[in-house]
């Protein structure tokens, strides 16, 4: 095993560290993938929004912010993002459309953002239903999230279909229950609970062999691992913002839908703003061309500024250097892991390559000690009934950080 001191100044990822907001009582932050560190510049992002965009543009903020404005009061800046004239209406397909050339493997027009991740999964496994007419079958682990789960059994019972159930254990192809009934299949990209990292393309092209769509839930891999979207083949895609891409408590989600299949998506929550139209206010709804129609209502502004900072970060890093100190992360937290936690069991894929960039350890006692972790500084995540997940953020963590809360954890058991 390499000295921590080492591994932290070979890091070649190591100065990005201090773009991160730190908090004086914790010594080490290991939950970054349950929400992210915010970063240095957001504060004052969010303070310019106010003053240059809200407080000086109001009502108009909704509109281009044109030439004439500024030379009619050449002293006020221009507007700060999220859309670089100030359109805050568009602003979920801009940034979408970063989002998706930085992370997501997607081109423009594809991905926006809106709505947390729950609505929009109902969007999008309610639209791919639509487009599969005449299947009765939905197929979801029972390992996977419970939105994810409850989402689907929600729209089941709406709907008169059968949900065929993969049981516990590592989603491959194999184990998909595929059929000619089957309509749509919802997975996670990175399993939630044990990080296991799911085999994107052989199983869309399995899906697809089957006649039937997949909807991928990419909440714990957005923005930490490298995902080929377009060149996979994925039909349809969500993910939330405030886990790797730091948008911060409750920031909206992202939505991507393949552009082959826009222009017959169909989505059950009809709004104003995926109207083709929307300022018209007229009878009758008439989906908007493009993503846009995945849309619903009003966007969350102020909930897209943070995660601005954080896709540009990652767009300098690069997510390739980014995935690699995700791996050299969970590799050393795993041997630390066999060395001073023999008695806990490591319930994560030992590969490297088959995880994602969380690595959990279970353990009878481990509930009873988290109190005591936060105590000292030392912030994993528990996920009942028995272990601690161990979240790596890996422009925001160090290797220190990691030992640091291995062995605390040891000291305590």
């Amino acid at each position: 095993m390499g000295s921590v001191n080492a591994l932290d100044a070979t890091d070649p990822l190591a100065a990005f560290r201090a773009r991160f907001v730190e908090a004086s009582d914790v010594t080490a932050y290991l939950d970054g993938n349950s929400l992210g560190r915010p970063l240095v510049s957001t504060g004052p992002r969010l303070a310019s929004f106010v003053t240059d965009q809200w407080g000086y543009r109001l009502i108009r903020g909704w509109t281009r912010w044109s030439s004439e404005d500024r030379a009619s009061d050449p002293a006020t800046p221009a507007p700060t993002e999220p859309a670089k004239e100030g359109d805050w209406l568009n602003a979920g397909q801009a940034i979408g459309d970063e989002l998706g050339r930085v992370a997501l493997g997607a081109a423009p027009g594809q991905t926006t953002i809106g709505d947390s991740t729950t609505v929009l999964l109902y969007k999008l496994v309610r639209a791919a239903i639509e487009l599969r007419p005449g299947r009765t079958e939905l197929v979801i682990d029972r390992d996977n999230f419970p939105t994810d789960r409850y989402v689907l059994e929600g729209i089941a019972a709406e709907r008169g279909l059968t949900i065929r159930w993969i049981e516990p254990g590592d989603v491959t192809v194999d184990r998909i229950p595929l059929g000619p009934n089957t309509a749509v299949v919802v997975l996670s990209h990175v399993a939630y609970r044990l990080g296991f990292l799911a085999d994107v393309q052989g199983i869309t092209t399995a899906v697809h062999e089957a006649g039937a769509l997949v909807v991928w839930d990419l909440c714990h891999s957005a923005g930490v691992i490298s995902t080929l979207l377009d060149e996979w083949g994925v039909d349809l895609a969500v993910g939330c913002t405030y886990k790797y891409l730091n948008g911060g408590p409750g920031s909206p989600a992202f939505a991507y839908v393949r552009a082959s299949l826009l222009g017959e998506f169909r989505q059950p929550i009809q709004g104003w703003l995926g109207s083709a139209r929307p300022f018209e206010m007229g009878q009758g709804y008439e989906p908007a061309d493009g993503i846009g129609r995945v849309l619903s209502g009003t966007p969350p502004v102020i909930g897209m500024l943070a995660m601005q900072d954080m896709i540009a970060l990652i767009d300098e890093a690069g997510l390739d250097a980014v995935r690699a100190k995700s791996i050299a992360l969970t590799s050393y937290a795993v041997e630390l892991a066999d060395e001073l936690l023999p008695d806990a069991l490591l319930s994560s894929p030992r590969d490297p390559l088959l995880r994602g960039a969380h690595v959990t350890l279970d353990h009878p006692r481990f509930e009873e000690m988290m109190p005591l972790l936060w105590e000292r500084g030392v912030i994993p995540d528990f996920r009942r009934p028995t272990g601690i997940r161990l979240g790596l953020s890996p422009l925001s963590t160090s290797f220190d950080e990691v030992e640091i809360g291995v062995r605390t954890i040891a000291e305590l058991l």
